[in-house]
């Protein structure tokens, strides 16, 4: 039986090596982000995800690390950071299987439902299904800390749905609706 400071030690470890994998993962996006650039956005077009075309369903999972421009990722920097170390601190292995549940079902919702020949790339889908798990995860779980942790973020960042519905223009709503949606089946999925 593990007590409550072997409880503590655990939970602090965890959160480092959340902080570690976000960062490094920010980092990787940054990293992409200045090659794609560099190459005048030819990662993103051949690797985006298109409607309908089959050719571009492996892109489900490299279109989350791409972005169209500078202010694109800058947008996505941030709120990915915070919602992905907050999904992140209660266990990196349950987390990567967020990640992917996350980037499937965003770019699923893309693929499936956008007008066709659009191009999509972005983390906000991540942003959106991090979000998602971060406001619900307390409840499944039946966490207190991590209930509040949702209440405070929900409050917080609900603004953020204003971009989720359809008509904001350049902006995938369905790829937010996809990453919102597998966010919290994943809090259902990955609870304790």
């Amino acid at each position: 039986m593990v007590d409550a400071d072997g409880r503590a030690e655990v939970m602090v470890a965890e959160a480092r090596k959340a902080f570690f994998v976000m960062f490094a993962f920010v980092a990787l996006i940054w990293l992409v982000q200045v090659a794609n650039a560099a190459d005048g956005y030819d990662l993103s077009r051949d690797h985006g995800v298109v409607p309908g075309e089959t050719d571009s369903l492996p892109a489900l999972l490299s279109a989350p690390l791409l972005h169209w421009s500078w202010a694109h990722i800058e947008a996505n920097s941030g709120p990915l950071f915070v919602f992905g170390f907050l999904a992140a601190y209660r266990g990196v292995t349950r987390f990567l299987g967020l990640t992917l549940l996350v980037a499937l079902t965003s770019g699923m919702a893309v693929w499936l439902f956008e007008r066709g020949g659009v191009d999509t790339v972005g983390a906000s889908g991540l942003v959106f299904g991090y979000f998602g798990y971060v406001v619900v995860r307390g409840l499944f779980d039946r966490h207190l800390i991590d209930t509040l942790i949702g209440v405070v973020m929900a409050a917080s960042f609900a603004y953020l749905l204003t971009v989720a519905v359809p008509g904001t223009p350049g902006v995938s709503w369905l790829g937010h609706l996809g990453g919102l949606a597998g966010g919290v089946l994943g809090a259902w999925l990955f609870r304790e």
